[in-house]
This record gives structure tokens, C-alpha cells and sequence, in this order.
């Protein structure tokens, strides 16, 4: 080892040092020491030294949480102990029954028993070993022996600990736990993956169990995912007596467990602990579908043993699921801007979550095969959440024989085209750019507010334009007149005037507004943001080959070939030109606030409630571009809460975990935006 090595060594590992300190407190205590921005910076040191010292790069460094290369297909883990399923009761009947079982098998009628009871997350088993406090594997649960190894996957999890906490560590010890996502982060990634063309997920459990499985784990680092820890399996050197002493065990190795959890004397106990779950259920900001009941004295859940596929010791208390039967009526196939074929079954109107159902998606046409739905069929549909409604399954004793499949199409069933599939996704898609279906998609998209903002480019509008062959493109919408436009259905002279004048204003553009107003597949608004503030210009990027694409945060080597082959289509060129010759001048993004005017740096901010001076998509962007960031759901981590009129919940935690919460003139005021 050189002189210099010698002298970086110890810098390094204080680094290391301090930053699993960072990581444990802000992703699994949610009560950071430190600002995002100090964060960064030790980050980035670390970075840089061992950048210049490879040698002294270790496995279990902050650093090697992302890194590994894509993998064309996912090992497999055998495990010594299985990890195994639970059995399922419904009623307190049920679990008083389950009780006696244990007092059975104990040959003990007179045996007592304390419980813990634990959330049933509804997310994802999985496994991270651990050798002499180091992570070395991960895997699914699988089969209980036989999990998918997904090491590279699991390691991107930031409460993950690369290094346990505990010195000296256990010499082995497999933690077991559900990977979930919370319900803000679903709705958010399932906003850009719309905006970005691609089909969302019905549930966080399947966009959990998706990232998870990608083959290039810097997909899975880019996917909001949270590892809960409340078992473990095979263990050399950890003994705790009770389930409650392991879950602070756990803990003290540096893993979440769920705050939920409930240490109760008798089965009486563990049934007001379940009710309590149970009300809290809908205000949770994870989706849960029961609570789990273990025997919390470890000694007894070793004599009590395993069936042949559960444990004894421990039950599953299922909760009613939000769920409804109806009848299908039709499956159709909507056709997005992108081309994506979706299949969408037309229900009987049923009533379901508070509202009344008549749609609900089939997503692709492998989960449609998969649920085996004909049309006809009388099926179970649920609404978890604000979650959009999904068919569950097909109720197949109660056909009549009346019913019919359904085809999925191989021809595009708005323009005509031969479908096209992707071997590397689920999806099949249309590939003629010209299809009615996806224009009328794509134009929607062009005039939304976050693109172009072209008010009153509504559905109804669009539909006439591009059935009647006035709209052939983007640039079209710049050729319109009063003419053609009086002559649609209620569009009298005044709406005329007014769209052609929001025609007019949208000229005068941003770049990353332009950019994402374009429908390039999976470019969000985040990604088009982040492109504009690399790039700066329309033409730097129409000049940026895929690889100067891959340095841009936020673009991955997909999204940069999605760029490049959309940019490279010579009819997507030629609209693109056709726009700046109609006077579209996206102009180049205003550079980034100096610190000093950044009010706003390193917080995160909710808004709740109506605001009334200015459109919340629009009070979000401000704070992003003022050095914050803004969120949908209140923690310990959010640092300000803007409440308007109407605001609830959110305004009452805020107010119970001590985090400010301020009205909408005191927001724009520390903005600088006051009067």
C-alpha cells in the first residue's frame, strides 16, 4: 500500500462510518442528524477517494448500493430453514380456536400464551443474509426452500444495511422481512410511468414485486422500496427469548420494524391490538390486509413446530378485503399515445370503496390470459385504497355457459396496424405513429397543463380535430382559424377565439415543458426537467448521442435510447421542425437559484387542501425550483405543511409529530412571491 493509500485509509472509514450513521437515522429511524445537502457532500467525498484508491473499495461501502451489471436471469437461493407461509383466520372464533390448537399440541389445557401482534404488510417476502455483519445474499421467498436470488436488487434498498450496526455481529444470520411501497410513492411513480407512456400497476404489492424483479438493478435503486424486517431464519450468534426481544434486536442491527406492533398479555389483548389495526388501516400510509398473531415466547414456538407448509406458532388475521361482484359486460382495447394495447373490462355498475364501478383495468394481455375472464362472467373486482379498480378473478362456478372469450386483437382495433410486441415487456403496441387513437392520446397530452398548456383542447375537441382530418400532428393545432373551428360541434365564436389564443400563448415555451409535451415514452415530467437543466437547449439535445444522454441524472441508458430513437424518427424530426416553424420557441430553462435565493433548500413540503392563488401542480414545481422538494404524505421527515381550505388529516398529523404548518400567504411569502 502506497504512502498515500496509507494516509486515505483512515479518512475512508470514517466516511463509511458516518454516513450507515445517516442512512440508519433518516431511512429507518425517520429522524435524520443531518441536511440532504450535508449528506451529499460526505457522499461525494467517500466517492471521490475511493475513485482514487480502488484498492481500499469494500463491498459493504455506502457507495456500492448501486453498481452491479445487469443480470440476464435470476439465480437460485436453497435455504436450511424454510420461509414459510402462514395459515389464515378471519374471526375472533377462528383465532380462539387456533388458541385451543396450541394448548392441544402442548398437551396443556391450562397453557397461557402472551402474543405479539404484528401488521400484515401486503408487499413482498424477501431475505438478506448476512456473514460476519456484511450483506452477502438476497433472495424471494419462493417456494419456502427455493428462492429467486436478487442480491443486486435487494442492495439498492436504502434501509438495507450493507454492514450491520452491531459490533461485534452475529457470525450468520438470514433477517426476513416485506419489502413494501407506500401509497404516495405509488401513486407518484404510477403518475410518471403514465406521463411517460408505459401502463401503470394496479397495486403497490405488483410495482414492488416488479422492481424487485428487474434483471438492471439501477432500475430497482430508482423505485421507492422499503424493507420491513420481523423474522429471521438460520442464526449463528443472536438468541433473543421472545418475538418482541427480536424485533429490537433487530432493530440494533440496523433494520426498520414496523411501529405497529403490539406486545399483548393474552389472545383478549391481541384481539383489541387486530381492531386497532383494522381502524387504522385506511389512514395508513402503506397498504396492510390483516395483522399476524405470533407467540411471543420463542422457546414455545420451537415445541409448538411447523405443519408442512405454516408454523404453528403464529396465524394470519385477514381483514375484509375492499371488493365487489359484478358482471362484465364488454372487454375493450384502449390504444394510448404511445400505442400501447390495454384491455379494459365495462362492468355492471356496482358499488364499491364509496363510489360506483362500471370500468376496471385488465392491464395486459398476460394478465388477462392469467385471470382466464370471459366476457360475460360474473367476477370479484377490488378498490384497495384510491387505487383504480381491478378484476380479482373470474367466479367460474356461476357460468351459464352464455359466456364468450375475449381475442386479443393482432391488429391495432383504431387504425387497422399490425400489433407489435416487445420481448422485453408485457406490453403490445400499435406502431403506426398515424393512428387516430394514439394522436387523439398524444394531442391530449401536448396541450395538458404541464406541457403545453393549451387550455380548452379538451376530449370532445380533440376527437372532432382528428375525425375529421384536421389535426394530423402537433404543428397542425398553429394552422387552425375561426373558420374551421366554428364549424365543430359547441364550439362557438368565442370558445374559437379563445383556444386559438391559447394556441397563440403556448408558443412561448419552456424547453422542458416542450420536451415532455412531445410524448417521448418514459420521459415524465421529472426526467424532461432534468434533460432541460442538463442540456439547456433543443439543440444541444438534438446534437446529445445516447451515451451524453446517460450522464444526465435521472436517464438511464432505456430512457436515453427512447430518446435517441424517437428524436432520430425522421416523421418525429419533421414535427418537431414543422413546431419551430410555426413559431414554438422553447426557450432555455432559467439557471438555478444562487443558495441565498432558495428558501425552500433541503425541505420537504406537503400541501393539503385547496389553494386558492395558485394551481398546487404549480406550488410544487416552485418549491422544486426554489431547493425543496414536495411530497403527498406527512412523516417525520417533512419539514413544512402548506394548508389550504378543506385540509384534513394531513394537517393534523403534521400538527401531532411537531412539523409547522403555515397558510398559503405565509407559503408565497417565504417565497418571495408575497403581495
Amino acid at each position: 500500500m502506497e504512502e498515500r493509500e496509507r494516509e486515505a485509509a483512515p479518512r475512508i472509514e470514517e466516511l463509511r462510518r458516518q454516513l450507515r450513521l445517516h442512512d440508519h437515522r433518516y431511512h429507518v429511524l425517520d429522524d435524520p442528524l443531518i441536511s440532504d445537502a450535508e449528506y451529499d457532500k460526505l457522499y461525494r467525498e467517500l466517492v471521490a477517494l475511493e475513485s482514487a484508491y480502488p484498492g481500499l473499495v469494500t463491498p459493504d461501502s455506502p457507495t456500492r448500493k448501486v453498481g452491479a451489471a445487469p443480470v440476464s436471469e435470476f439465480g437460485t437461493v436453497v435455504r436450511k430453514v424454510p420461509m414459510l407461509s402462514l395459515e389464515n383466520v378471519t374471526s375472533e372464533a377462528a383465532l380462539r380456536e387456533w388458541e385451543d390448537l396450541l394448548r392441544n399440541h402442548l398437551a396443556d389445557p391450562a397453557a397461557r400464551f402472551s402474543y405479539v401482534v404484528e401488521p400484515k404488510l401486503d408487499g413482498v417476502a424477501v431475505e438478506a443474509v448476512y456473514e460476519a455483519g456484511v450483506f452477502v445474499t438476497g433472495a424471494t421467498r419462493g417456494d419456502g426452500v427455493r428462492g429467486e436470488e436478487i442480491t443486486a436488487q435487494l442492495r439498492t434498498l436504502r434501509n438495507v444495511p450493507l454492514r450491520l450496526l452491531a459490533d461485534p455481529p452475529p457470525a450468520r444470520v438470514e433477517v426476513r422481512g416485506e419489502v413494501i411501497m407506500t401509497r404516495a410513492d405509488f401513486e407518484a411513480l404510477n403518475r410518471r410511468l403514465t406521463e411517460a407512456g408505459e401502463a401503470p400497476y394496479a397495486n403497490p404489492r405488483n410495482l414492488t414485486a416488479g422492481s424487485l424483479k428487474q434483471k438492471d438493478p439501477a432500475v430497482t435503486a430508482g423505485r421507492p422500496l422499503r424493507f420491513f424486517a420481523y423474522a429471521i431464519g438460520e442464526v449463528e450468534g443472536l438468541a433473543p427469548a421472545t418475538q418482541w426481544d427480536l424485533l429490537g434486536a433487530l432493530r440494533e442491527l440496523g433494520f426498520a420494524t414496523s411501529h405497529l406492533s403490539r406486545r399483548c398479555a393474552d389472545l383478549d389483548s391481541a384481539l383489541a391490538a387486530i381492531e386497532e389495526l383494522r381502524r387504522a388501516r385506511d389512514g395508513l400510509e402503506f397498504e396492510i390486509d390483516g395483522a399476524v398473531v405470533k407467540v411471543d415466547d420463542l422457546a414455545i414456538a420451537e415445541r409448538l413446530g411447523i405443519r408442512a407448509r405454516s408454523p404453528r406458532f403464529a396465524v394470519a388475521f385477514k381483514f375484509e378485503a375492499r371488493q365487489a361482484t359484478t358482471k362484465i359486460r364488454e372487454i375493450v382495447v384502449q390504444v394510448g399515445r404511445t400505442g400501447a394495447l390495454t384491455p379494459v373490462a365495462e362492468l355492471e355498475p356496482a358499488p364499491l370503496g364509496g363510489v360506483t364501478v362500471s370500468r376496471a383495468t385488465l392491464h395486459n394481455r398476460d394478465e388477462l390470459a392469467r385471470l382466464g375472464v370471459l366476457v360475460g362472467d360474473t367476477v370479484l373486482v377490488e378498490r384497495a385504497g384510491d387505487v383504480i379498480p381491478k378484476v380479482v378473478k373470474a367466479i367460474a362456478d356461476l357460468r351459464t355457459g352464455a359466456e364468450r372469450p375475449f381475442v386479443f386483437p393482432v391488429a391495432c382495433p383504431a387504425c387497422g396496424a399490425a400489433v407489435r410486441e416487445d420481448p422485453e415487456e408485457v406490453a403490445v403496441y400499435c406502431p403506426n405513429r398515424a393512428c387516430p387513437a394514439q394522436l387523439r392520446a398524444a394531442l391530449l397530452h401536448f396541450g395538458a397543463r404541464r406541457a403545453m398548456d393549451i387550455a380548452g383542447l379538451g376530449d370532445k375537441l380533440v376527437e372532432a380535430l382528428v375525425e375529421r382530418g384536421i389535426v394530423r400532428d402537433f404543428a397542425d393545432l398553429y394552422g387552425l382559424d375561426p373558420g374551421t373551428l366554428a364549424g365543430l360541434p359547441r364550439m362557438a365564436e368565442k370558445s374559437a377565439t379563445n383556444l386559438l389564443g391559447e394556441i397563440a400563448k403556448s408558443r412561448d415555451t419552456t424547453f422542458s415543458r416542450f420536451l415532455l409535451s412531445l410524448g417521448i415514452r418514459h420521459v415524465g415530467e421529472a426526467t424532461a426537467a432534468a434533460v432541460a437543466r442538463d442540456l439547456g437547449t433543443l439543440e444541444a439535445l438534438l446534437a446529445a448521442d445516447a451515451g451524453r444522454l446517460t450522464l444526465i441524472p435521472d436517464v438511464g441508458p432505456v430512457v436515453a435510447r427512447s430518446i435517441r430513437d424517437f428524436l432520430d424518427a425522421p416523421e418525429n424530426r419533421a414535427v418537431i421542425e414543422r413546431l419551430l416553424a410555426a413559431g414554438v420557441r422553447p426557450r432555455e430553462e432559467a439557471p438555478a437559484p444562487a443558495a441565498s435565493d432558495r428558501p425552500f433548500a433541503g425541505q420537504t413540503v406537503v400541501f393539503t387542501g385547496e389553494l386558492e392563488r395558485m394551481a398546487r401542480d404549480d406550488a410544487e414545481a416552485l418549491v422544486l425550483r426554489l431547493g425543496g422538494k414536495a411530497t403527498g404524505s406527512v412523516s417525520k421527515k417533512t419539514s413544512l405543511v402548506v394548508a389550504g381550505p378543506g385540509a384534513g388529516a394531513k394537517a393534523k398529523k403534521a400538527s401531532e409529530l411537531g412539523v409547522e404548518v403555515i397558510d398559503e400567504a405565509e407559503f408565497l411569502k417565504r417565497a418571495g412571491i408575497d403581495g
